[in-house]
């Protein structure tokens, strides 16, 4: 119990370095300086130091939305991580749930504004949702297939002993698509605009400031976080020989999780963000990668 609690504080105090890795990345390959990589810690400093500013019109629901957003990612920390390595007793339709709880209530937190512009992205957000759930849900399953078990744990470990082959390859690609969707990176989402034409998330949480604001990005950094962990843990489980022996396998993890946001980084960096009609048949892909790994095994 302790080493899980451990583990969760780890991961929620890193998630904004990671995001802070990427920006950082993503400036790199534009030839830009771009932020430090210390600057979310920044951000979420200056938010949690600010009073949230509330309309008068709404109601619980807008004030409980932050908390329960980060509460599910919370406990999905804790569904990923036990001791630095992935659960053993954690089971993936847990996390999926929990993934979709927090999602709904932000939406729903979006409705509750009356903004147009929170309106419009919790719609959008809804309508990404049909398709991501299922595309996150069948490239687990094609992970899962493989371990004969939906514990996060064992499919972690089987993992570990499956051969680099093409079922392999489609079920990683079609993960990977899935992550860029949840995380609500370029080419899905683009984190980093306010543009009413084209924000996603950005538009549900416009409304929100100060602590509660703060409570959301980190929550979506500790989200980011757990995707890159699960990617790396079911796609690339290598070590390096004698890392394990002497005790490094968890330094060896964490520089794996660097490497695999330095990706995300660069897939962002090298796509243009797509129209919101056209994301269909991206996660569409992702789907019948899965399948076809399913089918391949």
């Amino acid at each position: 119990m302790i080493n899980t609690l451990i583990s969760i504080i780890l991961i929620m105090a890193a998630a904004p370095l990671i995001e802070g890795i990427i920006k950082t990345a993503k400036a790199r390959f534009q030839n830009r300086r771009g932020p430090s990589v210390l600057q979310p810690y920044y951000d979420l400093a200056k938010f949690f130091g600010k009073d949230s500013v509330v309309s008068p019109t709404v109601s619980w629901v807008f004030r409980l939305a932050p908390y329960v957003y980060f509460a599910t990612v919370f406990a999905a920390t804790g569904v990923v991580a036990t001791g630095g390595e992935v659960s053993q007793f954690a089971d993936m339709l847990i996390l999926i749930y929990l993934l979709g709880l927090g999602r709904f209530f932000l939406a729903l937190a979006s409705l509750d504004a009356g903004s147009a512009f929170g309106g419009m992205g919790g719609s959008r957000e809804m309508f990404l949702a049909v398709l991501v759930e299922p595309a996150l849900l069948l490239a687990l399953i094609s992970v899962a297939f493989t371990a004969n078990t939906t514990a996060l744990g064992g499919m972690a470990g089987a993992a570990g002993g499956l051969p680099f082959s093409l079922p392999y390859i489609l079920a990683a690609i079609a993960f990977f698509i899935v992550l860029i969707a949840e995380t609500g990176r370029i080419p899905v989402d683009n984190p980093d605009t306010h543009l009413e034409l084209t924000m996603i998330h950005e538009g549900m949480i416009l409304e929100y400031s100060g602590r509660s604001l703060g409570l959301i990005h980190w929550a979506s950094m500790a989200k980011q976080t757990v995707m890159l962990m699960l990617f790396v843990a079911f796609f690339v489980p290598w070590d390096l020989p004698g890392l394990s022996q002497a005790g490094l396998g968890g330094i060896w993890f964490v520089i794996k999780v660097m490497l695999a946001a330095g990706l995300l980084a660069l897939v962002e960096t090298s796509t243009n963000k797509m129209r919101i009609f056209k994301l269909p048949g991206l996660l569409a892909v992702s789907c019948l990668l899965s399948l076809l790994a399913l089918v391949a095994q």
